[in-house]
């Protein structure tokens, strides 16, 4: 799993039973490897490539993706355990109005480096479908997390999923640490660690408003979004501002803050029962805006759990490793009460690396 932060390439491997419906894992191994200044360049200026370059990108980093497997095998001595890549891939267009969403990684070139099965591009039929091909989460958290209702991974993007009895609700809330962590580069540092430079800032209530009022939070779900939206629509709004990057830190934390409060708001919770929230991603060590979080849903009866560091940091991963599971025996992936689609579906292609 790359994530639209960009703070590297998520690997983890997980072993999973089903018996009678219900799932259990255990994830046995999990990574993280930083992207060299290299990699992360290409994937940052993908959307700028010409056709050639962008599809040369595309085998390329499906070859490293393969790579990487293989020194993470190699590295956990799982030779003879591991059997099915799922790899989520980097997302770079997401524009499902045109029925359209691209993860770079060549499922192929991964097959081919590793020689094993490799299940890929688990958001097009979603997008082919009418659907927003995000999130697709909810799907695993429904069969690994059945005790809890709401889900927030506050990623590159803050996204949330809401499993009430007889339906799931999932949407992209607002751009999260892209933008955070694209501030905090300003001061020298690759990430606002623990929300210490935001706690500096003081709040301007003109930029937090010009925020608040983008027309995405007027839409109703299911809704994605793209990572353009975090560079190219609010990095420029916030620059326009003559604040310190303190200042501009604090004002965005309160903007996610409130964002996540409107939208769990809107969800209509049943206020006679507390509901607990656990929340991921790289986000949920930035202790200040969980603070601010917690803060605004106290009153709606919102109990906020920030679980153990490897949950925190390789939900989505092994949610993924779980999709890919699902797509070998055929179950569905994604769910169209999530995405908008015109029905649940199977997505992923499969790509066989092993000899028959």
């Amino acid at each position: 799993m790359s994530g639209s932060s960009l703070d590297g390439l998520d690997l983890v491997f997980a072993h999973f039973h089903e018996q009678a419906g219900k799932w259990n894992y255990e994830i046995k191994a999990a990574d993280c490897i930083p992207y060299s200044k290299e990699w992360k360049e290409k994937l940052e200026k993908a959307t700028q490539f010409s056709a050639l370059d962008y599809c040369q990108l595309h085998v390329d980093y499906g070859h490293y993706l393969g790579k990487m497997v293989n020194h993470f095998i190699e590295r956990n001595n799982i030779h003879l355990q591991a059997d099915l890549i799922a790899s989520h891939g980097h997302t770079v267009f997401h524009l499902p109005k045109q029925l359209l969403t691209t993860q770079l990684g060549d499922g192929a070139a991964i097959a081919a480096e590793t020689n094993m099965a490799v299940v890929s591009d688990l958001r097009s039929l979603d997008v082919a479908l009418g659907g927003q091909g995000a999130p697709i989460v909810p799907a695993g958290e429904q069969l690994l997390f059945s005790g809890t209702t709401l889900f927030l991974n506050i990623g590159g993007i803050a996204n949330i999923s809401y499993h009430a009895e007889n339906k799931v609700i999932a949407f992209d809330i607002c751009p999260a640490n892209r933008v955070l962590n694209s501030l905090s580069s300003q001061l020298g540092q690759p990430y606002d660690e623990g929300g210490q430079l935001a706690k500096q800032g003081q709040i301007n209530n003109q930029l937090l408003n010009e925020l608040n009022t983008l027309g995405y939070y007027q839409q109703p779900w299911p809704k994605s979004l793209a990572n353009e939206f975090g560079i190219e629509v609010i990095l420029p709004l916030i620059q326009n501002y003559p604040i310190s990057i303190q200042g501009k830190l604090r004002t965005y934390c309160e903007h996610i803050s409130l964002q996540i409060k409107d939208d769990i708001e809107k969800l209509s919770l049943n206020q006679n029962e507390e509901q607990k929230l656990l929340i991921t991603g790289g986000g949920a060590f930035n202790s200040f805006l969980i603070s601010l979080i917690n803060e605004k849903l106290m009153p709606l009866h919102v109990n906020v759990t920030v679980p153990d560091k490897q949950t925190v940091e390789f939900k989505e991963a092994l949610i993924m490793a779980l999709l890919g599971v699902l797509r070998w025996r055929q179950n569905n992936t994604t769910l169209a009460s999530v995405t908008g689609a015109r029905k649940d579906s199977i997505g992923g292609a499969l790509w066989m690396g092993q000899e028959a």
